[in-house]
């Protein structure tokens, strides 16, 4: 709701919205129970007096003119119902009690059946709100009209009570209710204070991760939390044995050309500097190596690819480094679908198993993207010579190339291998049905039930 602070504390969003909700939904309920009271209460009354007056006509009817006058002008139905009535047989009339005359004596005038709510004013209307209903019909010949009548005004006084009860009982119940509330919400947030108090904890190093006991809401922020630091350890670790791993590997080929330029007695003939020449490849080879594992991110939150759209650009670009051969992309998946890889790892993935099937492919290449059981699956085949059964496991090792008659240092495949298992995924190789080499990048994909 845009009336509602983002940045406002939780308690306090809470709080404005469930106790304006909780007084209005008691309010509502309040009215609501008024009206239906109402209508109870009125329908109760009607269905009284129309039993009341089907009473008297079956009376009537059973009985002879002179019993007729008699139950009018005796006190039968007064003692039987208590209600009050009125009797017009022809041209006699009679009514009880006495004070209901006035009242209930103009309706005689009307022969038509149904019910009359009246409400007078003043002090000198006897009977201020009554409910009747009145019955016409012919009996032996001769015109009948019942009324029979009830005072409502008793009955609004006894509603009215039981209203007001009812709304003392109701602001019980509110004022119940939003403690009720007010506890609920208190309890609730105590699994923030956890996480702050983890936080703090975390911040001051007396724990390297997040363990709270946390409701479910807060379990995905705090996987997330959890796998930043990780990533963030294992940037550390990377960059440390990086250096580590670079300084030992460039520090002795670099004393020893270093020894071999200072020998001022000491001529360079051609198989030296072939010799140095070597020793300078292996160190940019080195640095090259080293440069591109500092550019892997790894997993991280919020960072995602779409491996279509990235597929189709490095089969271009291939095309145009090999236009000799042809580049095949085969998948299912919709263009805007987006992978939790990012964008540069997926690049490398993508770029090092395509460059490597284009160098050994004698016509084609094929990449195919797929989705299946919760993994992400790259597989890249060729129609090339393939290799050796007893060779697979040997791929994507560092520093082991099978040929060293194609151009290149051997390090894509062991790239490849190294981002996809940052990634906890595997790479696999096997034969292609068209004889050359199938490589399989898989790694996990984002669950799609916790996502949402």
């Amino acid at each position: 709701m845009p009336w509602i602070d983002p940045r406002s504390s939780i308690r306090k969003s809470l709080l404005t919205l469930l106790l304006p909700a909780a007084i209005a939904l008691m309010v509502a309920a309040w009215i609501v129970h008024g009206l239906l009271l109402e209508r109870m209460a009125r329908g109760f009354v009607e269905d009284r007096l129309q039993d009341e007056v089907a009473f008297l006509e079956h009376q009537l009817r059973q009985s002879g003119p002179d019993e007729i006058r008699d139950i009018a002008a005796g006190d039968y139905f007064e003692e039987v119902f208590h209600h009050a009535f009125a009797l017009q047989i022809g041209e006699q009339v009679h009514s009880s009690p006495e004070l209901w005359t006035a009242a209930l004596q103009p309706l005689l005038a009307e022969a038509r059946s149904g019910f009359v709510h009246e409400t007078r004013t003043g002090t000198a209307a006897a009977i201020a709100d009554f409910l009747a209903y009145r019955k016409a019909l012919i009996l032996n010949g001769e015109p009948v009209v019942i009324v029979v009548a009830e005072d409502l005004t008793t009955l609004h006084h006894s509603q009215q009570e039981l209203h007001i009860w009812t709304a003392v009982v109701s602001g019980i119940l509110l004022v119940l209710l939003l403690l009720a509330i007010w506890q609920a919400i208190r309890l609730s947030l105590r699994s923030v204070g956890r996480l702050q108090q983890g936080l703090t904890s975390l911040q001051a190093g007396a724990s390297h991760r997040l363990d709270v006991n946390a409701p479910a809401e807060f379990q995905p922020l705090i996987r997330q939390l959890n796998q930043l630091l990780d990533t963030l350890d294992q940037r550390l670790t990377r960059s440390r044995d990086a250096l580590a791993n670079l300084s030992h590997s460039v520090k002795t080929p670099v004393s020893a050309i270093r020894q071999v330029l200072e020998d001022d007695t000491r001529a360079l003939d051609p198989q030296m500097r072939q010799h140095l020449a070597q020793r300078l490849s292996d160190i940019d080879r080195q640095l090259e190596s080293e440069l591109r594992r500092s550019r892997f991110a790894g997993p991280q939150a919020g960072k995602a690819a779409q491996p279509v759209s990235q597929a189709r650009d490095l089969l271009w670009m291939l095309g145009r480094l090999y236009p000799d051969k042809n580049f095949e992309l085969d998948t299912g998946l919709a263009p805007e679908t987006r992978w939790p890889v990012e964008e540069h790892d997926l690049n490398e993935i993508l770029g090092n198993l395509l460059d490597n099937a284009g160098k050994w492919a004698k016509r084609s290449a094929v990449v195919v993207l797929t989705e299946a059981g919760g993994q992400l699956m790259i597989t890249v085949e060729d129609d090339g010579a393939g290799v050796n059964q007893e060779a697979l496991p040997d791929l994507g090792t560092r520093g082991v190339r099978l040929d060293q008659q194609t151009p290149g240092h051997g390090l894509g495949l062991a790239i490849v291998r190294e981002i996809t298992e940052r990634y906890g995924g595997t790479l696999t190789f096997s034969t292609s049905p068209h004889g050359g080499l199938r490589a399989m990048a898989s790694f996990p994909g984002i669950d799609r039930g916790e996502k949402q």
